[in-house]
């Protein structure tokens, strides 16, 4: 499968939700990865979180290289350069930030790798642009200002792709609020991926919660 910076652009923008994930154990993480891909979200934002969680990615991105090559691992909570170094040479093919750094935006166009940094104002989200982001970040979604933020922008700068994380649920309500606003896609952690499924292993469960958010997406905007 191609995973260069266009065709993961586009597959981020037509999975329309990223599951977004960490967890220490590499195992449950397959787990979790594979639930995803088979409901319909193949590509995985996999947050930079906990001690060796780097070493965890490794395994996880080789692993589904052989096993699953429709997954596309990226990774989340970047927030400097020689860090998002380290995931691009373990494999991630997709970069995100709770914040706008230009160092990071640097290293990642070196490799065709798209970067959507963490904005919170339209002259951060201008600036990305200027940077080279495709798609940027609104973080937290809810905090600065929800769907209401993003019609604002999306006003003037018309051309601009939102990818909100924190506050956008997987339900009608509030995927119709979001998506009608105007983005692109969202991040969906915990609500998505639930601890109460986390904890009883219950991966098809999983994967049924994000067919169902996937399928809810498509319907939303037209496409079911």
């Amino acid at each position: 499968m191609v995973k260069d910076r266009m065709a993961v652009l586009t597959a981020l923008m037509d999975q329309g939700v990223i599951p977004v994930f960490y967890h220490p154990d590499v195992e449950v993480c397959k787990n979790v990865i594979q639930a995803c891909a088979d409901g319909g979200a193949p590509c995985i934002e996999f947050t930079n979180r906990g001690d060796f969680a780097s070493h965890v990615f490794y395994e996880v991105t080789r692993y589904f290289d052989k096993a699953d090559p429709r997954v596309i691992m990226g990774v989340g909570s970047i927030v400097d350069a020689p860090t998002a170094g380290i995931y691009i040479a373990n494999g991630a093919k997709f970069v995100v930030g709770p914040i706008l750094n230009a160092d990071v935006a640097k290293v990642c166009n070196r490799r065709k790798i798209p970067y959507s940094p963490g904005c919170g104002s339209a002259s951060e989200i201008s600036y990305a642009e200027e940077l080279g982001c495709e798609i940027v970040k609104v973080f937290p979604g809810s905090s600065v200002g929800g769907p209401d933020f993003v019609k604002a922008v999306l006003g003037p700068m018309p051309w601009t792709r939102i990818m909100p994380t924190g506050g956008v649920d997987p339900d009608e309500a509030s995927v119709k609020k979001w998506f009608g606003a105007g983005i692109v896609a969202a991040g969906m952690g915990s609500k998505l991926i639930t601890q109460e499924l986390l904890d009883a292993k219950d991966y098809a469960g999983i994967s049924k919660k994000v067919r169902e958010t996937v399928d809810l997406i498509k319907k939303v905007r037209g496409k079911a």
